[in-house]
């Protein structure tokens, strides 16, 4: 799930504040063998002064990483620089970041800062809406003094910090360092490729009379084939949240709609003609989807319910074995950008998100997340894993770029892609 970043200069002002999302749950949850740590757990952190210390961790609202890395955009270096960030926000050295809690907010040494976020408890747009809310405030009405320090009045009723104690034998120690070498392989393989796409944006989009969403997720149905040479089962999660304590609806994109238009698009004795149409019909295919999956006609969620109430009976399910098996080989999601108006993106720039990303679903796949910024801006992140023969991060990004490009010239409209 998606978690947010920005930057705040060292001198306490907010420059450059490239907001960023990133999240943890995805690519760190699969596989991890938690049973030996929950055996672990179970012996050495349930009683004593190991139990008092891990419950003033668990209990807390949220956890503070102060990380002596140096983090953020660097215009010397665009691709490195985001794509390090972006997987340092995401699982760090693994000893760095609490994982299953709520967020945790990380400082880095040079000023910038961003979010992990744990997955459960809510969605990408409730923690980009916080972080949005945080960083505006602090900027645009908070403030600092001449000297760099935050405005306000300090509270002298805060406790001060307390140095939390444990009890570590040698052979929790090596329980210990065996799991952080197993999350640490997980994370190095993560293939974390974070950039902007500012040839265009929304604004021209909607000049093609299409949905900015729809545009997005046929381009990247273009790019996953160009870079596989195949289509996949593919996850866009849509909110729920016209319903009480409504949470996600998925919208199974890779539809026969979306396959024709593809396979025209990428045959050279295809005319323009013939192209546009079938775009448009499978962009309106995809705002139909959507529209059921808003509304709570969709599909995955209605398998779920099956499948739990399966389990509780007892039954066994041939179809919904199959059906909950195939691999979700490119996952992706959209996070909203700027819920409510903090500050003009136009006027401001330097603040604008570069919104989060999360790790593959599947180990063969992609895992794609996307913000449309403002009207000129959409930001990207693509992850994959490196020992995944089929997947490339970096490859995929140069191929949703083209696509991007290559649909909006079917309209004859100007982008500013560089040729």
């Amino acid at each position: 799930m998606p978690v947010l970043t920005g930057r705040l200069r060292g001198n306490g002002t907010c420059d450059d504040a490239h907001l960023v999302t990133f999240a943890s749950g995805d690519c760190l949850s699969a596989h991890c063998y938690r049973v030996p740590w929950a055996k672990a757990r179970q012996t050495y952190f349930s009683r004593g002064k190991n139990k008092q210390s891990l419950d003033a961790i668990e209990k807390a609202a949220f956890l503070v990483t102060l990380d002596d890395t140096a983090q953020g955009y660097n215009k010397k270096d665009p691709v490195t620089s985001m794509d390090t960030y972006a997987k340092s926000l995401l699982h760090g050295k693994c000893y760095d970041r609490w994982f299953d809690k709520t967020f945790t907010f990380i400082v880095f040494k040079n000023g910038k800062m961003g979010l992990n976020a744990e997955h459960a408890w809510a969605d990408a747009p409730i923690v980009a809406h916080l972080w949005e809310y945080v960083m505006s405030t602090d900027c645009f009405q908070l403030g600092y003094t001449e000297d760099g320090h935050c405005r306000g009045d300090t509270n002298p009723n805060i406790p001060c910090p307390m140095r939390l104690q444990w009890e570590i034998p040698e052979e929790c120690q090596d329980v210990i360092e065996k799991s952080l070498s197993l999350a640490c392989t997980l994370a190095n393989d993560v293939d974390f490729h974070s950039f902007p796409f500012d040839a265009f944006g929304k604004g021209l989009i909607k000049r093609s009379r299409t949905s900015p969403d729809a545009f997005v997720q046929l381009a990247l149905q273009l790019a996953h084939y160009k870079d596989k040479g195949k289509f996949c089962l593919t996850y866009e999660a849509s909110m729920t949240r016209l319903f009480r304590e409504g949470r996600t609806e998925t919208v199974r994109s890779c539809t026969m709609e979306s396959c024709n238009f593809v396979l025209t698009m990428v045959d050279p004795m295809q005319t323009v003609e013939k192209k546009l149409k079938l775009f448009k019909i499978a962009a309106n295919k995809h705002q139909h989807l959507y529209r059921l999956a808003m509304t709570g006609a969709g599909i995955d969620r209605h398998l779920f319910c099956l499948y739990v109430v399966s389990k509780y009976l007892g039954v066994d399910s041939p179809f919904l074995k199959e059906v909950l098996s195939d691999p979700w080989r490119l996952s992706t999601s959209q996070t909203p950008q700027q819920q409510i108006e903090l500050f003009d993106l136009e006027r401001n720039p330097e603040y604008v998100s570069s919104g989060g990303g999360f790790g593959p679903v599947a180990d063969d796949g992609y895992g794609v997340s996307y913000i449309i910024v403002g009207e000129n801006l959409i930001n990207f992140h693509v992850s994959s894993k490196f020992s995944s023969p089929e997947t490339d991060s970096h490859r995929f990004g140069a191929h949703l770029r083209q696509a991007m490009v290559d649909i909006i010239n079917l309209f004859g409209l100007h982008s500013n892609a560089r040729k």
